[in-house]
């Protein structure tokens, strides 16, 4: 076999490809940036910092990565772009040197019931196929091993048509072998309405019984409907109904029946609060709608499969003992070690293709999740790493990473892990953009883009590019905290009492007794997956004296709102100053709702005109009619203190503060509320701007400053520093201290070693996670736990404070 020889020993000259090298960004004007210009260095890791809401995410997530998408979506047919979503080009000038951008963000993962981690990682795919091939007895297919398919068996005449004259009836039967629980088709629980909760049966319809919000004797729609049915007595105690009656109240079909004139369709009580509630994602129903919802409906485990979702056949099909729902409810590092021990030469590819799943569970820190976990319930940290798992084994390079701080939700003890990740992504070839806060991952940079120097108005221009040495140099907000390091709390609150918690066992808690302090800060921290939220969030919660105490729990769940809501309306300000704004004027308040009465009827209150170019991203003009104002020009001519509804909605957080505070425009409900948003430190958003513009932290802050009116003595707060600056978490730290000096509880569940070493008294949780943890390993003050430097909390909180 012949060898090519080089006549030329020279080397070759450089290629014009290689000039690419730069992700070039010039006039970036998206959301709050200032005509942002930059050069990314390509293959490299950068990290953007700067404080929450400066424009990091509206540089690399709505600028560059949606760009690339969106030039990718481009290139194929504009028939298969009409099933695509449809993405808006970035107000940028240039954009230059982009590669194909993966975003792993911080979204929840879909929230059907039906969803798991093993579905969402397709390790529950490779399974199937595993027990179709190697379970005893033989039951099927991979589709006898699913969940989500139920078994089928049809049959019936069909008719072949074999040309003129020739056309016969064949009998056809059709059958398909699925592995679906018959009983909870799927769900692995089982719901129960508590009728007792939906009405009063010791009285009549005519005399209210219906104990349903909103079901009120004058509402034709609800009350007047069942009273004037014809199906029922409404003047008959319910528990009086005959058997007949109290069927059609329960569980009637849809009926056509006509009250006071009009065609209404009637339906039993059942399929009715099945349809108006229980069908709607619960997050975003009403405060007190959703309280109805957890009181009235009960959920179980299914009592015929266990909660494992699968028939009876799936379930007896077995592998060395193990059935595939045993499978999916081991932790991840057992079940890695089972498929290991796994030999059969027929299915090997298959064998390292899942081997390969696994172990990129256990290496990412998700080695204490099973399959079976909803992906409902995983935490926005739990849900981005879950994400990464399909790219860590990829073959592509030269793609770009873009991550949404991916070290949420990790103990400081993963961190480095994290960090080796995105490292091993980078050293492949790719380009790597992190939005990130925490020291630890901005130290790995190769570059650093800090954005800055405040946050909304005050944000949106590049103050520092360059080296990490360079940034604590720069003299930055970020350079300035960057090396910030909490001193210990010496002297501690004394508690005022305890919780008491014994015997705790959610999830994989053993038996914890534990007692928490009362009147002082607790902090609850310990590796992800040791059981932390289970202690609060199933024990503390749940426990009968705690309801006494009354709890405000806040958690990570995302602010759900369209582009017509926004902090005055989030918040409840809106309400107050429309009442004030009405007052002043002797007018309706409806008039000064955007979304009701007061509405420029060109735009319908949005202030913009959308029009729908099919395939192509809308466009969205300013109104003519109101000029972006959003209300009608009558509605402009009525003020308050000298300023109209939209002047009001334009002002700033801390404006507003003073507008409301004296003077004509007072309104103490008002001003209680905006003084809550500057305490937390978002003084200078605009009362009007629209909740899909904020950054996560924002909204994160939004959420604690609304449950901070609420009527409480326990806080329980699940990782505030989310989203956080490391300037910001000092007014976190003040903000906790104001709380508790006001005779609250709170309660903390965080990773974030400035909080910890703040605290009155930790609760440490492990010593590993899933069943390596679910013990308390530490009780007692944050100079104890670094002088005794007894779990891996205690060793990175020494290193972190130097001690």
């Amino acid at each position: 076999m012949s060898q090519p020889t080089r006549t030329d020993a020279q080397p070759p000259a450089g290629h014009d490809a290689d000039s690419h090298d730069m992700i070039r960004v010039h006039g970036a004007r998206e959301n709050n940036l200032k005509d942002v210009s930059i050069e990314i260095p390509k293959r490299r890791l950068t990290v953007f910092t700067g404080v929450s809401g400066s424009g990091k995410s509206s540089l690399v997530f709505g600028t560059i990565a949606a760009e690339s998408q969106r030039l990718i979506n481009e290139t194929y047919s504009a028939f298969l772009q009409g099933f695509m979503p449809t993405l808006a080009r970035p107000e940028v000038d240039v954009l230059d040197g982009l590669t194909t951008a993966i975003i792993v963000d911080q979204q929840r993962m879909g929230g059907d019931v039906r969803s798991t981690v093993g579905t969402a990682t397709d390790a529950n795919a490779m399974l199937r196929i595993l027990f179709s091939r190697l379970g005893k007895p033989y039951i099927g297919s991979p589709n006898a091993f699913s969940f989500n398919v139920a078994s089928v068996k049809a049959s019936g005449a069909v008719t072949v048509d074999r040309g003129a004259d020739k056309s016969r009836a064949e009998k056809v039967t059709f059958s398909r072998t699925g592995g679906m629980c018959t009983r909870c088709e799927g769900r692995g629980t089982v719901s129960d309405i508590d009728l007792t909760q939906l009405y009063d049966d010791s009285k009549s319809i005519a005399e209210g019984a219906f104990t349903i919000p909103g079901w009120k004797s004058d509402n034709v729609w609800t009350v007047g409907l069942y009273a004037q049915s014809g199906f029922l007595d409404p003047d008959k105690p319910i528990r009086d109904f005959t058997k007949k009656e109290m069927h059609d109240f329960l569980y009637r079909g849809p009926s056509k029946v006509k009250v006071n004139g009009v065609n209404l369709t009637y339906e039993g009580l059942i399929p009715k609060i099945q349809k108006s509630y229980l069908s709607k994602d619960k997050e975003s129903l009403q405060p007190h709608i959703r309280a109805f919802v957890e009181r009235a409906v009960t959920f179980a485990a299914c009592p015929e499969c266990g909660g494992s979702r699968l028939s009876e056949a799936a379930r007896s099909s077995k592998i060395k003992g193990i059935s595939i729902a045993d499978a999916c409810a081991m932790q991840i590092s057992d079940l890695t070690e089972w498929v290991r021990g796994l030999d059969e030469p027929s299915i090997a590819p298959l064998l390292t293709t899942l081997q390969r799943t696994l172990d990129s569970f256990v290496e990412i820190g998700l080695g204490y999740l099973s399959l079976d976990r909803p992906s409902a319930t995983l935490s926005g940290g739990e849900a981005q790493r879950v994400k990464m798992i399909r790219h860590l084994g990829s073959s592509l390079t030269d793609v770009t990473y873009v991550f949404d701080e991916p070290t949420i939700g990790l103990h400081p003890h993963d961190i480095q892990r994290m960090n080796n990740l995105l490292l091993r992504l980078r050293d492949k070839g790719n380009t790597v953009l992190v939005v990130e806060h925490k020291p630890e991952t901005i130290a790995v940079a190769d570059h650093v883009v800090d954005l800055g120097p405040g946050a909304g108005t005050e944000g949106g221009t590049v103050c520092f590019e360059g080296t990490v040495e360079g940034l604590r140099a720069a003299g930055t907000v970020t350079g300035r905290h960057l090396d910030d390091r909490a001193a210990l709390k010496q002297n501690v609150r004394k508690p005022a009492g305890a919780l008491e918690i014994r015997g705790a066992t959610t999830h994989n808690l053993r038996g914890v007794d534990v007692d928490i302090p009362l009147g002082a800060l607790v902090v609850i921290t310990g590796v992800a997956g040791s059981g932390k939220s289970s202690l609060v969030h199933g024990s503390l919660m749940k426990k009968p004296g705690t309801a006494g105490e009354g709890v405000v729990a806040i958690d990570q769940g995302a602010i759900r709102g369209s582009r017509r809501s926004n902090p005055a309306t989030y918040t409840g300000l809106l309400d107050p100053v429309r009442k004030a704004f009405a007052k002043a004027n002797g007018v309706k308040p409806g008039l000064f709702s955007a979304n009701s009465e007061g509405a420029c009827p060109t735009c319908n209150g949005a202030g913009v005109i959308y029009t729908d170019l099919a395939m192509m991203a809308g466009v969205a003009t300013t109104c003519e009619e109101c000029e972006g104002k959003r209300f009608e020009a009558s509605v402009l001519t009525h003020h308050l203190g000298g300023r109209d509804i939209s002047e009001v909605l334009a002002m700033s957080v801390a404006e507003a503060g003073e507008f409301f505070g004296s003077g004509e425009a007072r309104t103490p409900a008002a001003h209680r509320i905006l003084g809550r948003l500057a305490d937390v430190g978002l003084g200078y958003l605009r009362l009007g701007q629209p909740l899909t513009t904020l950054s996560g932290g924002e909204r994160q802050r939004l959420k604690l400053a609304t449950h901070m009116g609420e009527k409480g003595g326990v806080y329980i707060l699940d990782e505030p520093t989310t989203g956080l600056h490391l300037a910001d978490v000092e007014q976190l730290l003040g903000l906790l201290d104001r709380l508790v000096d006001s005779g609250k509880s709170v309660v903390v569940i965080e990773h974030h070693q400035a909080v910890m070493a703040h605290a009155d008294w930790i609760i440490d949780l492990g010593p590993g996670a899933g069943h390596d943890g679910g013990r308390i390993v530490f009780e007692g003050t944050p100079a104890d736990l670094v002088a005794a430097r007894s779990t891996l909390t205690g060793e990175h909180l020494a290193a972190y404070v130097g001690g």
